[in-house]
């Protein structure tokens, strides 16, 4: 390994699962590059809002092996390739990246350093900052997944984006508007439709008012029906909204949208997880180029302000929260 890199580094870290109270800024070791992998230093870091359950052992099911603490969490993030594995060809040491590790037995992002397959790493987009590189990763795969992959959306194609002003939702809009959809869009408050409104949207509704209004406002938009919907936040004014969705429509919903939108009747119902790949990060890497795109960052947070982070992303917020690490 190069000997630049040093053997311990800080990372915002749990000895073991529990409350806020767990996790704290440690010196820990910094993780060793196998075959297929790169090691990044992070200059920034995503808040997902699964942290939290990640950091309370909620995640463990999902693993193919018991964790080891310390534990340092964090799906994505953005930096500069230190170090290759054996094997890799498609990055070299210098390449500024961002990459998604979700789960990721080496440890995550709230570091200074981190180990990923080189695979699910890809080039900054040209044109987005390092904060805005550093959230893009986990939330870009899902709803490039949930516009293109399993709604298959198209030019001309009308659909709603319901939670519009999150992570996922405010770059859905995006992507959609990019592959040719005409979108409404279901925002939380005031500030969130006044983003989504920049955005792109052709028209936006505060999820806030009345759910019979908010669907009344998604019906006038399509009178013939919506063509699809992807769902980011469940309830009643979440499904009230998609009765919009016409026969023969579909509907997609990342796995974790709490209460799950109900089913009816002659709509296909699909949920799917968003999987990071070289296919779909070259995907949206071609889609965010092909004009301005932006990717809002609420708030950044020093590496040691982590516990606050967590505290803050189960509170209204645009887009996403931010870490800077270097």
């Amino acid at each position: 390994m190069n000997t630049s890199i040093p053997s311990q580094m800080k990372a915002a870290a749990i000895d073991r699962f529990g409350g806020p109270e767990v996790l704290g800024l440690k010196t820990v070791t910094v993780p060793q590059v196998g075959p297929g992998e790169v090691l990044i230093k992070v200059e920034t870091a995503g808040v997902g809002i699964w942290d939290s359950a990640e950091r309370e052992g909620e995640m463990e099911a999902m693993k193919p092996r018991k964790s080891s603490f310390p534990y340092v969490l964090g799906t994505d993030g953005a930096g500069t390739v230190v170090a290759v594995g054996e094997g890799v060809k498609t990055r070299k040491v210098g390449d500024r990246v961002y990459a998604s590790g979700f789960l990721n037995d080496k440890g995550g992002f709230y570091a200074e350093y981190a180990v990923v397959k080189a695979e699910d790493t890809a080039p900054v987009p040209k044109g987005l900052s390092a904060e805005q590189a550093g959230v893009l990763a986990a939330d870009g795969i899902t709803a490039l997944q949930g516009v293109e992959d399993a709604l298959k959306v198209r030019e001309g194609m009308t659909l709603l984006v319901y939670g519009a002003s999150g992570g996922v939702g405010h770059l859905a809009v995006q992507l959609a508007r990019r592959l040719g959809a005409r979108v409404v869009a279901v925002a939380s408050g005031p500030d969130g439709v006044d983003l989504v409104k920049r955005l792109g949207a052709e028209k936006v509704v505060d999820g806030r008012g009345e759910p019979n209004e908010v669907a009344k406002a998604v019906r006038d938009f399509a009178p013939d029906g919506l063509d699809a919907a992807l769902v980011l936040a469940g309830g009643e004014g979440a499904n009230q909204s998609l009765e919009a969705v016409k026969k023969g429509g579909h509907i997609a919903f990342p796995n974790g949208v709490e209460p799950e939108p109900q089913r009816r009747d002659g709509v296909q119902v699909t949920s799917y997880n968003g999987e990071s790949s070289a296919d779909v990060l070259a995907r949206l890497n071609t889609l965010i180029e092909a004009g301005p795109f932006h990717v809002e960052v609420f708030q950044v947070y020093r590496l040691d302000e982590a516990q606050r982070a967590l505290e803050a992303v189960s509170k209204h917020h645009l887009g996403k929260l931010a870490l800077r690490i270097h």
